[in-house]
């Protein structure tokens, strides 16, 4: 793999494409200001406006929410995991028929493995523009987003309407919905029910990990953060592993699967044979399997990153323990 054929499969934080009318909320007041970013795969958005930088998923999609404060992404679910971690802020995460079952407020580094069949939405609460990065199960991410009735409601008043084919139309730019294309359905009551709101100590304690917890874990070893044996245990088609400069990593290895870094914190050199590549903050590469490579900080100070990996487990539902 040459230097060149390495840097397209590298997504630099600072060349981030956003797509401002991604999603069915993208009008409604509180919801009009986020972007959304689509790293490895095109994700869930609802918009063919959405850039997506990398075609190719490994079995799970990469994407991104930039949002200024005060600004929320509204409710709604997924039928495959959906894992964030903060990259910068400080961000509310709540969930249930109307976002009041619960809620966890996350700083940096802080992860979260969302259930599938809930309904949730996070908020920058923090005091600047915020980013959080976003792993979603499998190839096509689920399928779509299942929204809350609500806010297909509201976003009707607001010029957007979703197609059932899982496409929106901005009246406000003279699109409408094609006559053979019915509107998406809204849930109704009995669909409703089986939409569980977990309580927020089994949320906390099964599907969030924090940032300086993971460093102190990983102080000798990369620490595996989602997996069956991990931090938090699931099996939602993906692992995620988390290292510091402390962990401990062979000095050129190779994996039979695909391996995604994000990193966090610092700045990391990743070396094979034939050149050499320097991940900032904020950037995602997608190291293809079994090319030999070693990955270590290229400086001193406080250096961390997500680490995710493919597995042969199908991208279903997650954990039902919650």
């Amino acid at each position: 793999m040459t230097p060149d054929e390495m840097e397209a499969r590298i997504v630099r934080y600072g060349d981030l494409k956003p797509c401002r009318t991604a999603f069915i909320d993208a009008h409604t007041p509180g919801s009009d200001k986020k972007e959304n970013f689509a790293i490895i795969g095109g994700g869930v958005a609802e918009n063919a406006d959405q850039h997506i930088h990398i075609r190719e998923t490994p079995g799970f999609n990469v994407g991104a929410a930039g949002q200024p404060p005060k600004c929320r992404n509204s409710l709604h679910s997924h039928r495959t995991a959906e894992v964030f971690f903060v990259l910068k802020g400080r961000w509310r995460f709540f969930w249930g028929r109307w976002g009041t079952a619960g809620e966890v407020v996350l700083e940096e580094g802080d992860i979260i493995n969302i259930p599938t069949g809930i309904f949730r939405g996070f908020e920058n609460v923090g005091t600047d523009y915020g980013m959080i990065m976003a792993i979603l199960g499998g190839d096509d991410a689920g399928g779509g987003v299942i929204w809350a009735p609500q806010v297909i409601e509201d976003a009707l008043g607001h010029g957007l309407v979703l197609g059932e084919n899982g496409v929106l139309y901005d009246r406000k730019r003279g699109q409408a919905l094609p006559d053979d294309v019915a509107p998406m359905p809204v849930l109704s009551e009995d669909d409703l029910k089986a939409y569980p709101e977990p309580e927020i100590r089994k949320i906390v304690r099964n599907c969030v990990a924090r940032y300086w917890d993971l460093v102190a874990l990983a102080a000798e070893e990369p620490c595996k953060v989602i997996g069956e044996t991990g931090l938090l245990r699931d099996k939602p088609g993906f692992e995620v592993e988390f290292l510091t400069s402390g962990s401990r990593n062979s000095p050129v290895y190779s994996l039979d699967r695909h391996e995604v870094l994000m990193i966090l914190h610092g700045h990391w050199k990743l070396a094979w044979a034939a050149g050499e590549k320097t991940l900032a903050p904020g950037d995602t590469c997608a190291v293809p399997p079994g090319l030999e490579h070693s990955l270590r900080p290229s400086m001193s100070g406080e250096a961390s990153l997500y680490r995710v990996m493919n597995t042969d487990d199908p991208a279903g539902p997650t954990w039902e323990g919650v």
